[in-house]
C-alpha cells in the first residue's frame, strides 16, 4: 500500500511539472499561498515571493539587509529593542531623504506588529503599534 503524498511533495511535483503560479498551487493542494511560497523558497525554486511570514533572512530589496536578524517579538523587551532599531533606521533614512528606506522601516514595523498579534503576543504587538501610530499620526517628520 502506498503512503499518501504530502502537501509539500504535491507542491513540488506540480511546480516541476509546470504549475508555477503560487495561487494555483495553493488552491490545488488545499494550502495557503504563504505555505506554498515557503516550500518553494526552501527548495530554491523561487526567490521573488514575499509575504508576512517570509524571513528577513531573504532580502526583499536593498533595505532588507539593515533589518535582517535584528527584529523580534519574543517578549516586550525584545520588541522594544527591535522598535529602537527600526526607529534609528527610519530616522537615518529621513535624514538622507530616502523615502523608500523610510517606507521599508514602516513595512518592517507593520510586519512585526502583525506577526506578534496573530501569534497572540498582544503586549509585544502593542510596542510596534504605538511606534507605527506615532509615525503615521503626526505626518510632520520628513514632509517636504
Amino acid at each position: 500500500m502506498d503512503e499518501p503524498v504530502s502537501k509539500k511533495e504535491q507542491i513540488l511535483a506540480l511546480f516541476i511539472s509546470g504549475v508555477t503560479e503560487i495561487e494555483d498551487l495553493a488552491l490545488m493542494t488545499g494550502t495557503r499561498p504563504t505555505y506554498v511560497g515557503s516550500i518553494l523558497r526552501e527548495a530554491d525554486l523561487v526567490e521573488d515571493y514575499f509575504d508576512l511570514y517570509t524571513s528577513t533572512a531573504h532580502p526583499m530589496n536593498v533595505y532588507s539587509r539593515y533589518f535582517a536578524g535584528k527584529l523580534g517579538f519574543k517578549d516586550v523587551e525584545t520588541a522594544r529593542r527591535s522598535v529602537a532599531v527600526i526607529d534609528e533606521l527610519h530616522h537615518q533614512f529621513d535624514v538622507a531623504h530616502d523615502r523608500a528606506g523610510q517606507h521599508h522601516a514602516l513595512l518592517m514595523a507593520l510586519t512585526m506588529f502583525n506577526r506578534a498579534r496573530w501569534t497572540g503576543k498582544h503586549n509585544e504587538a502593542e510596542v510596534y503599534r504605538q511606534w507605527l501610530a506615532h509615525q503615521l499620526g503626526g505626518g510632520q517628520e520628513g514632509e517636504e
